[in-house]
């Protein structure tokens, strides 16, 4: 039987770029009206009807895998659907505003029909926005919104671009077509970002609710827990969780403290760390650079822990300043590691290492990289990424691979990884805090000031980044702790246990929720620990 079989082919093929993850440039952007939304909504319901008449047949286990991955994405879409997201469709990480901008930096424009669909794409601007503001309208009318505070600061990142035109015009290069895209970008693209503009001042941001939890609404918050984990899982479990971690972890912030010979108090050693020069890169060139010379040390290491290394190569680039007064200190896409360099006090050194192994390698570019050249999966495992898997994955790399690396060069460093890890632990307190427990902004704040050693701009970054996306934060920890069991597991079962098998295993399989993940763990111990390439 070929996989799934030729019912589940025809399925996966029509509605694979429906998912996401790498997007072609097809000239127009998406339909977002409500005729659109209720055709998607019936779609979804239609393709789950369809995999459950599948999931009853026989199947192998490769078959059973990839239909257990496809449903869950499937799930995902159909609640979202159910959830109407699209009437609120912006956070303050991603927006529907940044959608054509960033569908134009991931593209390489080589030829003229290129050139001219990202015309073209940009002429659709318009139409798209119309159609998402339509929809936060109905949102404000029923209440569902992002709150006041979200809505206020992600207004600067449209202003930004009705200022200086934000990014459009670097996919052009010195092409012939460049002044035209400049007539789209004044006559139709400008325009557009500037009745978004006005909208979000004078009539969303000013009518947007107070309420920041999620669980104000029914069932909103556990869908988005299931969601962003892929775990069954409650809110109360995951506090207390986080709780538990963040003693743990503190613990180790304390050792690494007294091993940088620091005989002071926790908040004398961060003021410390906050005010001493030599912690921070005086350019924007110093920390790219920096960043560079991590990965490259890190990429050195890679064969004594993989057998199987991409092609692909990513470049490291600041962020566009239109973006990054929301942005975290650093994203990655399959091509880039994008670091945040607009804030330098923001961007500590001994920070540096754990970031780099987390976006670049042998974190994100790195697994992206490998289940995009993997071509023994079907397509929509190679073009989707999964929050629970891919975070996990990365904060792993920050943990345990960036100490077998030997990353990590001084007691500062190590202080910053775990530091690092405490952010993630402390996260799943603090998303509990704000969507379940009715936690305030300030409160939030309060908690990561007291248990990371985060500056202030980066603890409001984080504290509205969990405000406005709920759940989103939570896979990172209990994947990672998922993935130390699985190991832990192997090497007790495995005389012989070979740790490139097991990484080369995790890779191997892409991006999966962590539940199938664990039962190819279980087969990669039942089967000797014999890896994917022998």
């Amino acid at each position: 039987m070929d996989r799934l079989d030729d019912a589940g082919d025809l399925i996966l093929a029509f509605h694979v770029r429906r998912i996401g993850g790498r997007n072609p440039l097809l000239g127009t952007l998406p339909r977002v009206d409500a005729a659109a939304q209720k055709a998607r909504t019936e779609m979804w319901a239609a393709v789950l009807a369809e995999l459950d008449e599948i999931a009853a047949r026989p199947l192998g286990p490769e078959d059973r895998e990839d239909l257990d991955v496809f449903r869950q994405q499937i799930e995902v879409q159909h609640q979202s659907q159910l959830f109407r997201d699209y009437l609120r469709p912006f956070n303050c990480f991603a927006s529907f505003w940044d959608d054509p901008a960033a569908l134009l930096r991931e593209q390489v424009l080589r030829t003229d029909a290129d050139f001219r669909r990202a015309l073209s794409m940009m002429r659709d601007i318009p139409r798209f926005f119309d159609e998402n503001i339509a929809n936060m309208r109905q949102g404000l009318a029923e209440g569902i919104t992002q709150p006041r505070l979200v809505a206020e600061r992600c207004i600067p990142t449209i202003r930004a671009v009705v200022e200086t035109g934000g990014t459009y015009l670097d996919a052009f290069g010195t092409s012939p077509l460049r002044a035209e895209a400049e007539t789209v970008l004044h006559a139709e693209v400008i325009p557009a970002y500037r009745s978004l503009l006005r909208f979000m001042t004078e009539e969303y941001a000013p009518n947007a609710g107070d309420t920041l939890a999620a669980s104000a609404r029914a069932g909103f918050y556990e869908a988005k827990i299931r969601e962003y984990t892929t775990l069954d899982i409650t809110p109360e479990r995951v506090r207390e969780i986080g709780l538990a971690e963040v003693a743990a972890v503190s613990a180790k912030m304390q050792d690494a403290m007294r091993a940088a010979g620091f005989t002071g108090t926790m908040a004398e050693f961060l003021a410390h760390l906050r005010d001493d020069p030599q912690f921070y890169a005086r350019s924007e060139d110093e920390l790219l650079m920096r960043a560079a010379w991590i990965c490259k040390r890190a990429e050195g290491q890679l064969d004594r822990f993989f057998t199987h290394l991409p092609r692909r190569r990513f470049a490291i680039e600041p962020v566009p300043a239109a973006l990054a007064a929301t942005y975290p200190p650093g994203t990655c896409s399959l091509s880039a590691y994008h670091l945040n360099t607009t804030n330098l006090r923001a961007q500590p050194l001994y920070l540096l290492p754990v970031l780099s192994l987390h976006e670049a390698v042998p974190g994100h570019c790195f697994q992206m990289a490998l289940a995009a050249e993997n071509d023994s999966h079907p397509p929509f495992r190679a073009d989707t990424y999964g929050v629970a898997y891919g975070n996990a994955w990365a904060l792993y790399c920050e943990k345990r691979l960036g100490v077998e690396m030997g990353i990590y060069r001084d007691a500062y460093e190590l202080f910053g990884m775990w530091s690092s890890i405490g952010l993630r632990a402390a996260r799943m307190v603090v998303d509990v805090g704000l969507h379940l427990d009715g936690w305030t902004r300030d409160q939030a704040c309060a908690y990561l000031r007291e248990n990371t050693a985060l500056s202030e701009h980066v603890i409001g970054t984080e504290v509205d980044r969990y405000i406005s996306w709920p759940a989103q934060a939570l896979g990172y920890y209990l994947g990672m702790l998922s993935t130390e069991e699985m190991r832990a597991k192997a090497e007790a079962a495995l005389p012989d246990f070979d740790l490139r098998a097991f990484y080369d295993t995790i890779m191997e399989i892409g991006s999966v929720p962590m539940t199938v993940l664990e039962t190819r763990l279980q087969r990669f111990i039942d089967e000797g620990g014999r890896g994917p390439y022998g």
